[in-house]
């Protein structure tokens, strides 16, 4: 009786979290195979088994959840994938190529229609392509069209009739997904907005996951959620500001903020990727406003103290180069290496407009070549007496004599500094991590850009930036600037 007991207690654990799936085919000629689970743009094995009569079983009575998996080789490459939605038991026989039409599903109805829908979409595609064939005989086009209509009006029905009766299914739910956003052609009355083209893009923005359900947990161990998110954040809100992304990206995670796997789901993908990006302007100050608005805050219970610690001191690091910080002085010793501060020379005190702090270093072949580069620019902006930029070159090497016999060598035209003598630390004051690191500074040495740019964008960074900024583009000169003109003068 208590053997019988434990067997029904077994099963019962089997039907809610575990799973018994067979695979079947001629074609089975791997010694083992394997089970992925999706995870974000990869897979987790979580199970492997050898075959046997072409068949083979996959059993476990650990807690599985929801969402698309995929039988893999014996080499872990993909086969294709399936559902564990409906049913935790069941089998699907294969054909030798895994074509969807190949496909015979026992035991889960979710399977079988997703193979179903996808061997239907196969079908329509190759009869629009036959069509389309048709189009070579210019006769033929009132048949064509007519043959194209019906393809589209058997579709339609067909995607109707699916969706109102498969609801249920996590499958009919990435589809949904994966539907278009429909936004309007014109802007409604009544509106501010005058520009279509902009209203669209918020549009879209705004309404992006119309067709998500974030409250469902299958969603996290499907690919369709990982490319969702990832073409959102780093696709649709690549070009805005921090502030924008940041704005959007709020309006995302509050709606999940009290699910704290979904959040964490998003934040452990998106918020690295905003703090490491070494191009993208802007970036490091949407990583400070989500780790401060959502770790710092106190709403992502799965972090740490040793977590927060660590982000904390991220943020405090990173706030102090972002865009629109005041950037710090530095004051350092040119290639005379005096130890008397009096003879350091000021990052900020200069009578150019603009200073662009270049961290570089004589072993780095990227900044070999970039410094070059710049020192066409700087000499061509020389000669047209129109040196909007100084450059403030600091020598990112430890090695001091090797760092002004390339100075000389090369007749860096810059302003030259480098070796020990200097008033603050330079590499936590602007986050310097390596050479070479390009920071721009505005006539108030305010950061305005602190990515490493090609040396053939600078001038036209600075344009735009005037254009976004024109109180910046014919204002007076700035206390540094005088000053920096006064000690020109002097000099």
């Amino acid at each position: 009786m208590l053997l019988l007991i434990s067997s029904l207690q077994t099963a019962s654990l089997m039907a809610q979290n575990g799973y018994n799936i067979t695979f079947s085919s001629t074609g089975m000629h791997e010694l083992k195979y394997y089970l992925g689970q999706h995870f974000r743009d990869t897979f987790i094995v979580i199970d492997s088994a050898t075959p046997s009569k072409n068949t083979v079983i996959f059993k476990s009575n650990k807690s599985t959840p929801k969402g698309v998996y995929t039988l893999l080789d014996g080499k872990k490459a993909k086969l294709f994938d399936f559902m564990i939605d409906d049913s935790r038991t069941f089998s699907i026989n294969f054909d030798e190529n895994k074509t969807n039409q190949g496909m015979k599903v026992t035991g889960s109805k979710a399977n079988s229609l997703m193979f179903s829908y996808l061997a239907k979409i196969e079908w329509a595609n190759e009869q629009g392509k036959a069509i389309n064939e048709k189009k070579k005989d210019p006769t033929k086009k009132a048949d064509v069209d007519k043959e194209m209509d019906q393809l589209s009006k058997t579709m339609k029905d067909f995607e109707e009739t699916y969706f109102k009766d498969n609801a249920q299914y996590l499958f009919t739910k990435l589809v949904k997904m994966s539907s278009r956003i429909d936004v309007p052609e014109q802007i409604p009355a009544g509106s501010s907005d005058t520009n279509l083209r902009d209203w669209q893009a918020r549009y879209f923005r705004t309404h992006y996951w119309d067709n998500v359900n974030l409250k469902d947990h299958s969603l996290i161990y499907t690919p369709q959620l990982f490319d969702k998110m990832n073409y959102y954040f780093f696709g649709v809100l690549y070009h805005q500001d921090a502030d924008t992304i940041t704005r959007y990206a709020h309006n995302v995670l509050d709606k999940i903020v009290d699910d704290s796997t979904m959040l964490r789901y998003f934040l452990d993908f998106i918020t690295p990727r905003y703090e490491r990006s070494t191009r993208n302007i802007g970036w490091d100050q949407v990583f400070v406003n989500l780790t401060n608005d959502y770790y710092l805050a106190g709403k992502c219970p799965w972090a740490t103290q040793a977590d927060l610690f660590s982000k904390r001191e991220t943020v405090r690091f990173l706030s102090q180069s972002l865009i629109g910080a005041y950037g710090q002085e530095l004051l350092m010793a040119d290639t005379n290496q005096s130890t008397d501060p009096n003879d350091w020379i000021s990052s900020h005190a200069l009578p150019q407009k603009y200073v662009m702090l270049w961290f570089w270093d004589p072993d780095c072949n990227h900044c070999k070549k970039q410094t070059a580069e710049l020192i066409v620019l700087y000499d061509s902006l020389v000669a047209a007496k129109n040196k909007i930029f100084e450059v403030y070159a600091v020598g990112y090497e430890s090695d001091v004599e090797k760092w002004k016999g390339y100075v000389r060598k090369h007749k860096l035209p810059f302003i030259n500094v480098g070796g020990p003598n200097v008033n603050i630390d330079y590499q936590e004051a602007y986050n310097v991590h390596g050479a070479p690191t390009m920071i721009l500074l505005n006539a108030d040495r305010q950061i305005i850009m602190n990515k490493t740019i090609s040396t053939a964008y600078v001038l036209p960074f600075i344009e735009q930036y005037e254009k976004l900024h024109p109180e910046q583009a014919n204002r007076p000169p700035s206390k540094w600037q005088l000053e920096g003109i006064k000690r020109a003068k002097i000099k």
